[in-house]
């Protein structure tokens, strides 16, 4: 047997002693590890007195491989957490924290665990709610047109209440009785284009003059419903966002410290911070922001478990991410959790976890 191979098996057996040694040194050591968390779901979830979720699930049992139990604490955003653990104030980060080179400067990063990546959240009521529409009548300059026809409608109630007082003597005398029914007349003309019964006065003359007031209520009616049309079908096709390229002109909402805020900073698109993803939906769906980017999975996990909110996950990913733990810089930790997560990912825990949490579709 050459030299050489047997040199190659004595420092593969001495160095796998070794890390023996040193592992079984740390354990005994520090047997429980203080772990920063951010709420992610359904990587990160708090439930009772603890945390549950994807990540949570392969970190406990990569923690319990090593031998070691863990105390978590939970951080608001991921740009804090990122900042706890380059600072040695948790031994590691768990949540879908992306790999990122600023990042990397920081903190050391384990073994990926997750390919993930950037898409768009979007409201799918965009366009039809009824302050959309009064914008949009707005700006189309339909709104003076209505003021317009809300003041012929005062004078033509006016009117027909001085016209049938005088020749109509079973018209109600209560001035306030006798505008009502004008306005019922008028209004029933505009809305419906149809008239009540009411007496002919004038005979031929007066039945012609009802025509005419019939044809007015109907064109009146079809000005107001194809405008009204005209801007909700502008406010959907002009609003629709369906891929990143629609972004420019429009507000999103990111995560405050995430990757997707990184991107928008760098794409010089409009953004508005929030702490997580419920908060960037609620604003969305308020009409406070356009979209939300976030990572791909979470968004997609949210608009699956909340079929009643009105938002919906288009377009592709555009960013490809990957997943991983991350600890402070030169953790003794770094190689045996990655080892572990190599193993996890070969033995199929990790794709029967994301199964678990996504289904077999995703």
């Amino acid at each position: 047997m050459s030299r050489f191979i047997i040199r190659a098996i004595f420092v593969r057996f001495a160095a796998a002693c070794a890390a023996v040694l040193f592992m079984g040194a740390a354990v005994s050591a520090q047997d429980t590890l203080t772990v920063g968390v951010y709420e992610s779901p359904p990587f990160v979830m708090a439930e009772g007195d603890g945390y549950a979720g994807m990540a949570i699930d392969l970190w406990e049992a990569i923690a319990g491989e090593l031998g070691y139990t863990s105390q978590y604490q939970r951080f608001d955003t991921v740009g804090a957490l990122v900042d706890a653990t380059a600072e040695g104030q948790v031994d590691v980060a768990v949540t879908n924290m992306t790999v990122t080179e600023d990042r990397a400067r920081r903190v050391d990063f384990t073994q990926p665990w997750y390919d993930a990546g950037l898409r768009l959240m979007v409201d799918t009521d965009h366009g039809g709610g009824f302050w959309g529409v009064i914008n949009g009548l707005y700006n189309a300059g339909y709104l003076t047109a209505y003021a317009w026809l809300a003041l012929v409608i005062v004078i033509a109630t006016i009117g027909f209440t001085v016209f049938d007082r005088h020749f109509d003597k079973d018209f109600p005398r209560r001035w306030r009785d006798g505008v009502a029914e004008s306005f019922y007349t008028v209004m029933s003309v505009v809305t419906s284009g149809r008239a009540p019964a009411r007496k002919n006065l004038f005979g031929w003359i007066g039945r012609i003059w009802q025509a005419l007031w019939l044809v007015t209520g109907i064109a009146v009616l079809a000005y107001v419903t194809s405008s009204v049309t005209s801007v909700m079908t502008t406010l959907q096709l002009t609003g629709r966002i369906n891929e990143i390229a629609d972004l420019p002109g429009h507000s999103v909402g990111v995560a405050a410290g995430s990757t997707a805020e990184e991107f928008v900073d760098n794409a010089l698109v409009l953004a508005r911070t929030f702490n997580g993803t419920a908060d960037s939906v609620e604003a969305l769906v308020s009409g406070r922001i356009d979209a939300v980017i976030g990572d791909a999975p979470v968004l997609e996990y949210y608009a699956h478990t909340h079929p009643d909110v009105a938002v919906d996950v288009v377009g592709p990913i555009f960013q490809p991410e990957k997943y991983a733990f991350a600890m402070p810089l030169s953790s003794a930790l770094r190689r045996a959790v990655s080892v572990e997560v190599i193993g996890a990912l070969e033995d199929g825990l990790i794709e029967d976890m994301r199964e678990e949490y996504f289904g077999e579709a995703y």
